[in-house]
């Protein structure tokens, strides 16, 4: 086999820059993606503006590489870190690769990894289940569910595409030292067939803020309309999340490049108290070229009893409604360039 000299250059915001030359039989690729958007929300109280940073998709910086040992097997990683685009800080501070730092073996069968990964529940979740890609202010599924989106320790299997369906499986393994059992389970399966794509996810975190959550949506895709229908719940975290939702939402492309979409979200309170909650949002992308698109959004979030959700992004906080019950309205306009 033949060897290639390949430089990689990976620019850590936070820390500073290091450049070095490796060498490998396949590849090593820099990527990233800044997403910065401008929001204006009423909690319940009075329009508030402020800068977001990943509202829609989470603004990061990685390096991936795959170096083949094998006629079809290879070694492969990702090291992914993200940040602040409004401050350049980093995501979760003291911590380099917050999204991402896995190794694994790739080959016909399947994908095995190992480390920090998203969970097998969250790689649905983003852009299968809504027609807002479970991202900016608009997602009505993205403010009212609750999964775990990052996992660490994970031990994961990616299966190969067979007949249409794929299956993800992983355990969380405890840090060294921290005990014994399993940290979490997560299992998905998908389906897809021409314009139609199902898919379901399951989770069962453990401790004292252990989740168990599910999550699952059909989509179908008609002319230039694609609909969605998705269902949730879970039960458990910090502070207690029990409850369970619906979400339904329409992408329809005016153009190549311009999309328009609508959707509504309920939620139900399975406490025993009337906290329900539901939203209705709306939503437009445009591609401005091949790696940089602009994307307005808007939503009102209906607060019942003394339910407090809110408005939010993909990794932003949203603000906290004035009172218990609040209604919470927003809008927002970003833009996200990918490298």
């Amino acid at each position: 086999m033949r060897k290639q000299a390949v430089c990689a250059v990976a620019v850590w915001f936070a820390l500073g820059g290091v450049a070095q030359c490796v060498h490998a039989q396949s590849s090593v690729t820099l990527y990233g993606l800044i997403d910065t958007s401008i929001e204006i929300t009423n909690p319940g109280s009075s329009w508030t503006p402020r800068v977001d940073s990943g509202a829609y998709r989470g603004s990061r910086v990685g390096v991936r590489g795959s170096e083949q040992i094998g006629s079809d097997t290879h070694i492969l990683f990702d090291l992914e870190n993200g940040f602040n685009s409004g401050n350049g800080a980093l995501a979760t501070a003291g911590t380099l690769f917050n999204r991402q730092a896995w190794i694994g073996v790739g080959a016909p069968w399947g994908e095995v990894r190992l480390g920090r990964q998203y969970s097998p529940i969250y790689i649905p979740f983003k852009g299968d289940l809504d027609a807002f890609g479970a991202g900016t202010i608009a997602s009505g599924l993205n403010n009212l569910s609750k999964i775990t989106p990052y996992t660490n320790n994970g031990f994961a299997y990616l299966s190969p595409d067979l007949y249409g369906f794929t299956t993800t499986l992983m355990v969380a393994l405890p840090q060294s030292g921290n005990g014994n059992g399993l940290s979490g389970d997560y299992e998905t399966v998908a389906y897809r067939n021409g314009p139609f794509h199902m898919s379901y996810a399951h989770q069962q975190t453990t401790g004292t803020t252990g989740l168990r959550a599910n999550l699952g949506g059909v989509s179908y895709e008609l002319g230039k309309t694609t609909a969605f229908v998705s269902f949730f719940n879970g039960d458990g975290g910090s502070p207690r999340y029990h409850d369970e939702g619906i979400a339904v939402s329409a992408r329809y492309a005016i153009t190549a490049r311009l999309r328009a979409s609508l959707g509504y979200t309920y939620l139900q309170d399975q406490s025993g108290g009337d906290n329900n909650a539901d939203q209705f949002s709306a939503a437009c992308e445009y591609d401005l070229s091949a790696r940089v698109m602009l994307y307005a959004s808007a939503g009102l979030l209906r607060n019942h009893g003394s339910a407090e959700f809110t408005l939010r992004g993909v990794d932003v906080t949203g603000l906290a409604p004035a009172y218990p019950g609040a209604p919470v309205r927003g809008v927002q306009f970003g833009m996200i360039d990918r490298f």
